[in-house]
């Protein structure tokens, strides 16, 4: 039997220079999407593509919004409010999907249009404080570490319905649902089994309490694997190399834990 090569990232995400190509991306992205959701039975249009540009250069991104991606995730903040200062002329909302800092609440609470990685009671009151001196809501998610990593952020699940039974007492945050980070393996079934479980646990969240989880979607799947989160219920999908193009440095240089808001 002949050896099996495996694609090196360049082969599997080949980098996007204009706007045509972004459009072909995006397509391509979505109509996996479609086909996965469709396997399952589920609708497609229940599943939000977030395009995640980090380290992508701004005249990039540019062509990106060009060819129709307003929506935009990043998970280093500074790196986001550099583009957000850059790209101003553009209609984009800006998603913070990276750990967040309590230091960093004030610049989260004046302009990101959500943030999906809410772990902590001490950055929820600390947004909240900011928020409302502010005059804003913001829509979270809370994350959640379905792998058991010691490298990712999140609270374990076990915390999780104490962690919701806490948000309402910061008013100017919008629980949206829960967020995680599968496994990093080309083990299909124990990323699925990340994925399966933030369902469960939005579940349960529902069965104890729906007011505490607000609509429950799911953010979850990335480059390499939002067709089998999509597959396990995945409301919203972040996705940075099948649109951008393989990224030139190894995700532990942007993610000092060794973790990734996307592939």
């Amino acid at each position: 039997m002949p050896n099996r090569v495996t694609p090196t990232d360049e082969q599997r995400y080949p980098t996007s220079r204009d706007v045509g190509d972004f459009v072909r991306a995006v397509s391509h992205v979505r109509s996996r999407i479609a086909a996965a959701a469709e396997r399952v039975g589920r609708c497609p249009d229940e599943v939000r593509l977030l395009p995640v540009s980090k380290t992508v250069p701004e005249d990039r991104v540019r062509l990106a919004v060009r060819a129709g991606c307003h929506e935009l995730g990043e998970n280093k903040l500074q790196e986001a409010a550099r583009k957000r200062r850059a790209l101003a002329d553009l209609d984009v909302r800006w998603s913070v999907i990276g750990h967040l800092q309590t230091n960093k609440a004030r610049e989260v609470a004046a302009w990101a249009s959500e943030l999906q990685a809410l772990d902590r009671l001490r950055v929820a009151e600390a947004l909240d404080r900011r928020l409302a001196a502010a005059g804003r809501t913001l829509d979270v998610y809370a994350q959640v570490n379905t792998s058991a990593e010691d490298s990712k952020f999140g609270m374990p699940p076990a915390e999780l319905p104490a962690f919701l039974a806490a948000l309402p007492a910061y008013p100017h945050l919008r629980v949206r649902g829960l967020m995680t980070l599968a496994v990093l393996s080309d083990d299909h079934a124990r990323v699925r089994e990340c994925f399966a479980l933030l369902r469960t646990l939005r579940d349960r969240a529902r069965d104890a309490d729906p007011d505490l989880i607000g609509p429950g979607e799911l953010s979850m799947g990335m480059s390499g694997d939002y067709e089998i989160a999509v597959e396990e219920g995945a409301t919203c999908v972040r996705v940075g190399q099948a649109i951008f193009g393989a990224r030139a440095v190894p995700d532990s240089v942007f993610w000092p834990e060794a973790d990734r808001a996307d592939r």
